[in-house]
């Protein structure tokens, strides 16, 4: 094995508190759950599913600009990862409700914090985009 070669594909380095830690490689297992915890429609599942458990087409009415096939890889890849449980009841029509585990509970603590940051701070971000727009459009000499 090379120096500096990794002991498996998915092995990656500690990442204590220091993000500089974290491997950026695709194929690191953090990276991964990053990835999709953090990617366009598996926060907002995981935000309305804090309130209640919900049926499917009630988050489909609730998470705008989602589609069908899109939401069913989502919800399965977030049970697949043990954050939300998925319950089908064995009745006419068939009924399936999904709900946080302690697991997406606990990821949902972490998701309010993210919020509160955005909420605080959406005005700066507002401000500097208006301002990088009207760098941009600027001719350049």
């Amino acid at each position: 094995m090379e120096d500096g070669t990794w002991k498996a594909p998915s092995y990656c380095t500690g990442t204590d508190d220091d993000v500089r830690q974290w491997d950026t490689r695709e194929d690191c297992e953090v990276r991964q759950i990053l990835d999709r915890i953090a990617d366009k429609w598996s926060l907002l599942v995981i935000a309305l599913l804090d309130r209640r458990t919900m049926r499917f087409t009630e988050l489909r009415k609730e998470i705008d600009g989602v589609s069908q096939r899109m939401l069913t890889v989502t919800l399965r890849q977030l049970e697949r990862d043990g954050l939300i449980k998925r319950t089908v009841y064995p009745v006419s029509p068939p009924r399936v409700d999904y709900e946080l585990t302690a697991l997406g509970n606990s990821l949902q603590e972490v998701t309010k914090a993210l919020v509160v940051w955005t909420e605080r701070h959406q005005q700066e971000i507002s401000e500097a985009r208006t301002e990088y727009d009207q760098r941009e459009i600027l001719p350049v000499s």
